[in-house]
């Protein structure tokens, strides 16, 4: 079995195409970085025009790239939320329009769900071997721009989730604090790279206390004191501490990813833990979590972890040889949660 996978949930248009065994034929990503750029963030107007621009070309190179023809794929995947409504539209339009065009079966994915799947995946030169069904029970660490939460998968398609951002995720707070300190955008990628060069010890960012135990993440505050505590240094200090600010501030953030994930795993012992989305490709939360030495630690690779259309393949493909069916009035959820697509 064959799966075309379609994912536009935020501002990166793909399509890839993945087989039963979890190998990626193609993965196609057209980036709208630079369109956004100057805006120091996604603005969802341009967002889903890029999208419209670039679809079809994106499908047309996973097809091409795969050596396969729409002939040849036994179904479609497309991500139906969670994301920007308008990105999301225009994936969830064409992959109905590719189905009614095709006859071909159609399934809905849940965004959260494909970064899940984006452990089962393989392809050639990756770095680690992707997880196999001993992994059950896995708990997952959903971490990116949008999405900072927990989650326990006791089996495929059964989701938990355990503790979620009561606020900012994340990957957002790494991109607003490099925005304050006028370093760009994306931001998770100059902080990592500029504290790398840094020294983590040289500011303690307060911890975050939520005055209660459990598994929730909160950001705002931690955003909010690295903030203040720019304003309240010198620009001599900041100019000539830089790498150590942001790698102190990096290390705030990641210290909190941790920290909840180590209790998850002293509580529910699972046979493995995996960390996926925009953020596990942080090499600090990578070294990190080498620390958690219960269990197994597994990381997507590289390219898997930022949005992709393979993870949504796999995910598709899992439902659609269980015989799952999306009827043609699927529509684009922007709220849904992962619970929401669990049995």
């Amino acid at each position: 079995m064959r799966i075309l996978g379609i994912e536009t949930s935020c501002d990166d248009t793909a399509a890839a195409v993945v087989d039963d065994g979890g190998r990626v034929l193609s993965s196609v990503i057209s980036s709208q970085e630079s369109f956004h750029r100057k805006y120091e963030g996604v603005v969802p107007e341009i967002a889903s025009r890029r999208h419209t621009a670039t679809i079809i070309a994106s499908v047309d190179e996973a097809l091409q790239q795969a050596g396969l023809t729409l002939r040849d794929v036994d179904g479609i995947a497309v991500t139906t939320g969670p994301g920007l409504i308008g990105s999301l539209l225009i994936g969830v339009e064409t992959a109905k329009a590719l189905a009614y065009a095709t006859g071909l079966p159609l399934v809905g994915v849940n965004h959260l769900e494909g970064h899940v799947m984006a452990s089962f995946v393989t392809s050639p030169g990756a770095d680690e071997a992707p997880l196999g069904t001993d992994a059950f029970p896995l708990l997952a660490l959903i971490v990116s721009g949008g999405h900072t939460e927990l989650v326990i998968v006791t089996s495929w398609f059964h989701y938990r989730v355990l503790g979620a951002t009561r606020d900012d995720a994340a990957g957002e707070t790494l991109d607003k604090f490099a925005k304050f300190l006028g370093l760009g955008y994306p931001g998770g990628p100059v902080i990592q790279r500029i504290g790398a060069q840094g020294d983590p010890d040289y500011h303690a960012f307060p911890r975050v206390s939520l005055g209660r135990e459990g598994y929730e993440f909160s950001f705002s505050g931690l955003k909010t004191a690295g903030i203040n505590y720019v304003r309240s240094i010198s620009a001599d200090e900041l100019s000539g501490h830089l790498p150590d600010i942001v790698a102190s501030f990096e290390f705030a953030v990641v210290r909190e990813l941790l920290s909840r994930t180590s209790k998850a795993v002293r509580e529910f012992r699972p046979a493995a833990v995996t960390i996926v989305g925009g953020v596990a490709a942080n090499q600090r939360l990578r070294r990190g979590a080498t620390a958690i030495a219960e269990t197994h630690v597994h990381f997507p690779p590289m390219r898997f972890c930022t949005d992709n259309a393979a993870m949504i393949a796999y995910a598709g493909l899992m439902r659609i040889a269980r015989g799952e069916r999306t009827s043609l009035d699927l529509d684009a959820s922007p709220s849904v949660g992962i619970e929401d697509c669990s049995d």
